[in-house]
């Protein structure tokens, strides 16, 4: 098998390296970038930080704070105006996995137009797009190595996968310091959601050896962190590790896939508003549990690195040790089930066939070592929602 492998042109990845953006713009010969960010990051004072830190160096930013979370077709309308308007020579994404999705977006349709719809999974997309600089301030989505972007259709509350090189970054700026104030329940969403990254991109049929050891890394290091970082925000070397650990499960899943959790969460998402990383760990436990038998060694691999098994474990046993260390996990991080998150069982059942529908059509289940059947799909969802 031959990879198709893609990374960003730069990245400055340690702490402090926010304060270098200007830097990684000009050196870029770019001048006239757009700032998508969000309303949070503007109210806490760190999109202007950022924008002076732009403005110091040189180029002549703008602020577009519009975006929303699990951004949509329609919050994508004011961003193309604020490009234009601006001419924009190119788009950095400053926050989460929303803002940076956003920035994907625009910089693709403030050249090529058109609907995002066009742009959606099974389509390759190539390009032409602006150049996009990643700035992530959460340590979970990778968004800023990856060349995938997720858009909801607000007229079918479609959560659409898009991919290519088209939405890869030119550039990504990795600064830990960005994460030192997230509360806990984002650093365990956003951080189980780095887990979910690397433990699938190894256990994908897509999985190659490129994106497997960054993979096996990524799962060791948020084994070693994660709890560190959720029970004491301000433990700097657990911040750092755990944004080192989620761009390089950034970079083993776009260059190898993401898999079936994946294909369950976006639907998730858009009809429930659940955040990303918070509806994968409702999943995680029950989709490893009916896959891991399809490949014990990939999962058992997974077991160590995380360190819930040992070599003396057979691969049998390891793997299923992983299921339970990651239903302890999810029990630590206090992940709510659907159910006690409050959802409503009707509107739950009644939603599944079309949720299982949907998942399948966004085509990461294809690449789980179990293929689900649209019914093993629906007693997956109503199996994790109490």
């Amino acid at each position: 098998m031959v990879a198709n492998l893609s990374l960003p042109r730069i990245m400055r990845v340690g702490r402090g390296a926010a304060d270098e953006l200007g830097d990684v713009i000009t050196g870029l010969g770019l001048s006239r970038p757009l700032l998508v960010t969000d309303a949070f990051l503007v109210g806490t004072g760190a999109a202007e930080r950022l924008t002076a830190t732009l403005r110091k160096a040189g180029p002549h930013p703008r602020l577009f704070s519009g975006t929303v979370p699990d951004p949509t077709t329609d919050s994508l309308a004011s961003g193309l105006e604020a490009l234009h308007d601006h001419q924009a020579d190119s788009v950095i994404g400053f926050g989460g996995g929303s803002p940076m999705d956003t920035a994907k977006a625009l910089a693709l349709l403030g050249l090529q137009g058109g609907h995002m719809r066009q742009y959606k999974a099974p389509r390759m997309n190539l390009g032409p797009a602006l150049p996009v600089i990643a700035v992530p301030t959460t340590a979970g989505s990778g968004s800023e190595a990856t060349q995938i972007t997720v858009i909801t259709d607000s007229a079918t509350d479609e959560k659409m996968l898009c991919m290519g090189p088209a939405f890869l970054p030119l550039a990504a700026v990795v600064d830990a310091e960005l994460t030192i104030s997230m509360p806990p329940r984002l650093t365990a969403d956003t951080g189980i959601d780095a887990l979910t990254h690397a433990v699938e991109a190894y256990v994908s049929r897509k999985a190659n050896p490129f994106s497997d050891p960054l993979a096996l890394t990524a799962i060791q290091t948020i084994g070693r962190h994660l709890h560190r970082a959720y029970t004491d925000g301000g433990d700097t070397e657990a911040r750092e590790a755990m944004m080192l650990a989620a761009t390089q499960a950034g970079i083993a899943f776009s260059n190898s896939s993401v898999a079936l959790v994946h294909g369950m969460s976006r639907p998730i998402g858009a009809h429930f508003h659940i955040a990303h990383g918070l509806s994968n760990a409702m999943l995680f436990p029950a989709v490893t549990a009916f896959s891991a038998h399809a490949a014990p060694s990939r999962y058992a691999d997974c077991a160590r690195a995380l360190g819930a098994a040992t070599t003396a474990d057979s691969d049998t046993v390891a793997a299923a040790k992983l299921v339970d260390a990651l239903s302890d996990l999810c029990h630590d991080l206090a992940v709510p089930t659907p159910h006690d998150y409050g959802i409503d069982h009707d509107a739950w059942s009644r939603l599944t066939p079309l949720m299982a529908e949907q998942a399948l059509a966004s085509g990461s289940p294809a690449n789980n070592p179990v293929v689900p059947t649209t019914d093993e799909i629906q007693d997956l969802y109503n199996r994790i929602y109490a």
